[in-house]
């Protein structure tokens, strides 16, 4: 187990690093992060192997080099994505948050849609340009849009007009190029808040993962 030790240890002294696109600080890149976890569990994995102490070594070494190999090609695509969408976006307005292999872009209301409607304002309708280009370079990504609604009228108008906005913009996508089969669309009308402040709650989100 220590040449495994050494091993990961040595991910992280050889790590390759990133900035925060908030703070400027430097950080460990989430490619290197996947690479020690892929690493981690390949030598878990090669544990399992039957044999002798020599055997079992060996095992754990090539779980190592292959987890880590995995783990750390997903980190560096996602890498990728997250970086290209930030960049498409920059002072668009549109929040980007990043947790593991998942990407959440967070669209509020005054940029997407007028009160009460479901047509894509026009510098909504850029916005989702530069996402479409973004999808259709990083085909492998698969595509969540919800639609959400204020606490404003009653329920049923609501989830309505939430499925109809989450509709628009992948009818939007599907428009630019981005294959339907990687989109769904889901309305959840005012059954979602992430805030007090009603403003924020009327929102379209996009979930980019994979």
């Amino acid at each position: 187990m220590k040449k495994i030790g050494l091993i990961i240890g040595s991910l992280l002294v050889t790590s390759c690093m990133t900035y925060d696109p908030y703070t400027d600080d430097q950080k460990v890149s989430n490619s290197t992060k996947g690479a020690v976890m892929g690493g981690i569990a390949g030598a878990i994995l090669g544990n399992q192997v039957k044999g002798n102490r020599h055997t079992r070594n060996n095992a754990q070494i090539a779980g190592v080099a292959l987890g880590a190999l995995a783990g750390g090609a997903i980190g560096n695509n996602m890498d990728k994505k997250e970086a290209a969408l930030r960049h498409k976006l920059r002072n668009s307005g549109v929040g980007i948050s990043r947790n593991g292999d998942e990407i959440l872009l967070n669209m509020p209301g005054n940029i997407t849609f007028d009160s009460g409607s479901s047509t894509i304002k026009p510098e909504f309708s850029e916005i989702l340009a530069n996402v479409a280009i973004v999808l259709k370079e990083y085909s492998d990504s698969q595509v969540e849009i919800s639609g959400h609604c204020d606490n404003w009228g009653n329920i049923e108008s609501n989830q309505v007009l939430s499925q109809q906005r989450a509709n628009a913009v992948a009818s939007y996508l599907r428009m630019k190029g981005v294959n339907g089969s990687r989109i769904t669309a889901t309305g959840y009308g005012k059954s979602s808040p992430t805030s007090t402040d009603k403003a924020q709650n009327r929102r379209v989100e996009i979930m980019i993962s994979g």
